[in-house]
């Protein structure tokens, strides 16, 4: 159950109200000429300069924002006293990875450089999240296991950073640990807001409410910062390593290698952060969690940032079958579609 908890934080504004959000119609899915279903949702398209260009729906609300979440941990524990990993481990404590034998490895590396094993994380036993990881993990007749978790790189740091502070490693995922309200502060400096709740993700750490608003400000955040500082180190990394921050053939990182030094990363429930380099940045938050409509939806969001259309084509829409064949497809709706029409 959730639970509101003090947090120490730098930002001077209030927290995002605990509210039901307002959300709209933000995708269609369209077969035979006929909606056949209706995504709703919230999108937040920021400017250069911050501004908001562009919104749909209840971008100021409080919701958890999942593994897109996880950039913005990974700095936290930077400025917590994470030492120094190279941009491949750093990728990966920003990730939900697939669980291929190389997440594997950097994970096991990142325990190796703290003195600790698998057995000292307290992330949730899982199988690979790759649907082809997972289904040759099955076939070797593996069991769930701690490090194939899709958060197992972010838990690997989590313990590195604790043992580099000489703080409890047993107890690095309460709320109160001196790391989990390192990582808090930080959350609040960069998305501009207090944290409004605290609850657990699946994989057991503590996530934290904000808004669609206030994460998108955190990504653009990253996306503009100078290469020598945390922000700017965690951003360097996933951008030339999108490959760990998911897995191949993912569609994140397919987008990170389609537009040019954009920085992205998404999370369970249908959450979508993607930033450009000069500030630009959108958010987007299907309401029903639907994983079908977070692409399209942020495809149309990024045309709107100013992105090529034709770049941004593979993105825009998912078919829908009939009978073995296409016959309609899954693409954005509603104001969000009305510029630029051609995607």
């Amino acid at each position: 159950m959730s639970q509101r908890t003090t947090l120490p934080h730098r930002a001077p504004q209030t927290a995002p109200e605990v509210r039901e959000p307002a959300h709209v119609p933000v995708a269609h899915v369209i077969r035979g000429g006929v909606v056949e279903g209706v995504h709703h949702g919230s999108v937040v398209v920021l400017a250069a300069d911050g501004t908001v260009e562009f919104q749909a729906g209840d971008i100021e609300a409080a919701f958890y924002p999942r593994s897109a979440l996880k950039p913005l941990q990974a700095v936290g524990l930077l400025r917590a006293g994470l030492p120094p990993l190279d941009d491949e481990a750093l990728a990966l404590v920003a990730a939900s990875h697939s669980g291929t034998d190389r997440h594997l490895a950097v994970a096991r590396r990142i325990l190796d450089t703290a003195g600790l094993t698998e057995d000292d994380l307290r992330n949730v036993p899982d199988l690979p999240y790759g649907a082809a990881e997972r289904d040759d993990w099955l076939r070797r007749g593996l069991a769930p296991h701690r490090l194939a978790q899709n958060c197992s790189g972010k838990h690997s740091a989590m313990l590195l950073t604790a043992r580099t502070r000489g703080w409890r490693l047993d107890t690095y995922l309460d709320p109160g640990h001196p790391l989990q309200q390192e990582i808090a502060t930080t959350v609040a400096d960069l998305t501009g807001q207090s944290i409004a709740q605290v609850t657990v993700d699946g994989c057991g750490a503590p996530l934290f409410a904000v808004s669609l608003h206030g994460l998108t400000r955190a990504a653009a955040r990253l996306a503009t910062a100078a290469p020598d500082t945390h922000e700017g180190q965690v951003a360097h990394a996933m951008r030339t390593h999108p490959e760990m921050v998911s897995g191949s053939g993912r569609d994140t990182a397919r987008l990170v290698h389609a537009v040019p030094g954009l920085l992205a990363k998404d999370g369970f429930e249908g959450v979508q952060i993607a930033a450009l380099p000069d500030g630009r940045a959108v958010g987007v938050k299907i309401a029903d969690g639907a994983d079908r409509a977070r692409m399209p939806v942020t495809a149309a969001a990024l045309a709107r940032c100013g992105v090529d259309p034709a770049v941004l084509a593979p993105f825009a829409a998912t078919p829908v079958i009939g009978g073995g064949a296409p016959v309609g497809e899954l693409r954005a709706a509603g104001a969000l579609a009305l510029r630029p029409t051609e995607i």
